[in-house]
C-alpha cells in the first residue's frame, strides 16, 4: 500500500504513539480526578504534553496550551470567543468548511479574499485592502485541497497594523512546517492532532493568545464549588473527561516530530512533491495543480483527468493499492476559487514516512488507474 492520505489522516505513526495509548490505557485514570498514582500519572502525561507543544510551537506557557477533540473543535472556540451576529470576519478563499460553517452558524458576515492559487502577493494585497474595520481574520496556513502555503505571518502582521484579531488555521501545516507562536502572535491558533503531529484520531490543540469563551461546561477537577467555568486556562476550555490515551499518543507524536525538526519535513515534502509533480505533468490528459515557485506548496497535490471522473479514478487508485482522496474534501470555498467546484479533484499528501521509493511507482499507477477508470 502506498499511503497518500495524510492531509486527512496520518496513517502511518511513530511506533511509540499506539504503544503509548495502550499503556495509559492500562495504567491512566483522569487528570484532576483524585490523588492517587494513575491520576498522579494521566496529569504528568497530559503536562508534558503541554510542555511538548508548547516547547515545538514556542508558545510563553503550557498553560495556554489547550485540548480539544480536534481542529474543528478549537476553531469553533476560537471563533466563538471572537465573532458575534453581524460581524465581519475576512478569511482566505482558500478555507475548510471548519471554517465557514462555524462563521455562519455565528450570523457572521463572511468576507473572503479571493486570490488565484499560488499567488501570494494577491493574497496579501487582498487582505490589506479587507482587514480594516473587521471584527476578525481567519486564514488556513495551507490549503487542505492544493498545498498552497499562504504568507500567515505577513497576514498576521497587517491584522496587528489593523487591530484586527487574527486566527491561524494550522490543520495542514502543525508538525510539517516552523510555526512559532510568539513571532505570530495570533489570538488563536488551531489544530488537530493527527495529521502533522503524527498523534491518534479524537485529540486536537488551540493556542491561546486571547481571552476565550468556553462551549461547553462541566466538570474540571478544579474550582468545583463555582457554577462559572474556571477562569483560568487551560480549565477554562477543557470540561469533562481528558481523552489521557489520546494525550499519550499525540505527546509520542510531538516527540518524534521535534527530533526530526518540522522545517526538515517540509523540505523534504517539497522535494518529493515536485518530483511527483513532474512526472505526473507527463500524463496525458491530467490537469496538475503544482506552483512554480517551490516555496508556496507544500505537500498537497491535487489533480484532475480531462475524462476520467475524480471519484472513479480515486476508487481505481485504491484497487491498485494507492490511497488518495477525491472529491470537493470538506472545502468548498478553496475548489470554488480554484475553478475545480464541479469536477473536483484527486489530492495526494504526503508525511515523514513516505518515501521517494515508493513515489516513483506513483505516476505509472496512475495512468493505470486512469485506463481502467475510462473503461
Amino acid at each position: 500500500m502506498i499511503y497518500l492520505d495524510s492531509a486527512a489522516t496520518t496513517l502511518q505513526k511513530p511506533r511509540a504513539v499506539p504503544a503509548a495509548m495502550a499503556a495509559a490505557a492500562r495504567s491512566m485514570a483522569s487528570p484532576g480526578r483524585g490523588g492517587h498514582r494513575p491520576a498522579r500519572l494521566a496529569a504528568e502525561t497530559a503536562y508534558e504534553c503541554r510542555e511538548a507543544l508548547a516547547g515545538l510551537f514556542s508558545v510563553a506557557g503550557s498553560e495556554n496550551i489547550v485540548f480539544t477533540m480536534n481542529a474543528t473543535h478549537a476553531l469553533n472556540i476560537a471563533l466563538g470567543s471572537l465573532v458575534s451576529p453581524g460581524g465581519r470576519a475576512v478569511i482566505s478563499g482558500w478555507e475548510h468548511n471548519a471554517v465557514t460553517r462555524p462563521l455562519h452558524m455565528l450570523g457572521a458576515e463572511i468576507d473572503a479574499v479571493r486570490t488565484p492559487l499560488f499567488d501570494r502577493d494577491a493574497a496579501l494585497a487582498g487582505f490589506a485592502e479587507k482587514l480594516p474595520g473587521a471584527q476578525c481574520c481567519v486564514c488556513t496556513a495551507v490549503s487542505n485541497v492544493f498545498g498552497f502555503e499562504l504568507p500567515f505571518y505577513e497576514i498576521a502582521g497587517l491584522c496587528r497594523e489593523a487591530g484586527v484579531p487574527f486566527v491561524l488555521d494550522a490543520s495542514q501545516a502543525a508538525g510539517a512546517m516552523d510555526i512559532d507562536a510568539s513571532r505570530l502572535g495570533a489570538a488563536f491558533i488551531a489544530m488537530p492532532g493527527h495529521k502533522g503531529l503524527l498523534g491518534p484520531q479524537g485529540t486536537g490543540v488551540l493556542i491561546c493568545g486571547a481571552p476565550a469563551l468556553p462551549i461547553m461546561a462541566g466538570g474540571t477537577g478544579s474550582a468545583s464549588r463555582e457554577q462559572d467555568m474556571p477562569a483560568s486556562l487551560p480549565d477554562r476550555l477543557e470540561a469533562g473527561t481528558h481523552n489521557i490515551p489520546g494525550i499519550a499518543g499525540l505527546l509520542e507524536g510531538v516527540k518524534f516530530v521535534r527530533r526530526l525538526g518540522p522545517g526538515n519535513i517540509a523540505r523534504r515534502e517539497r522535494v518529493m512533491l515536485r518530483a511527483l509533480a513532474r512526472e505526473l505533468a507527463l500524463i496525458p490528459g491530467l490537469e496538475v495543480f503544482v506552483s512554480a515557485d517551490a516555496a508556496a506548496q507544500a505537500g498537497v497535490l491535487s489533480v484532475r483527468h480531462e475524462r476520467a471522473g475524480c471519484e472513479e479514478l480515486g476508487e481505481a487508485l485504491d484497487r491498485l493499492g494507492v490511497c488518495v482522496r477525491a472529491g470537493l474534501h470538506c472545502a468548498p470555498l478553496a475548489h470554488e476559487s480554484a475553478g475545480t467546484l464541479e469536477s473536483g479533484t484527486v489530492r495526494l499528501s504526503l508525511s515523514p514516512f513516505n518515501t521517494p521509493q515508493e513515489l516513483r511507482r506513483v505516476p505509472a499507477l496512475t495512468e493505470r488507474a486512469i485506463y481502467e477508470a475510462l473503461r
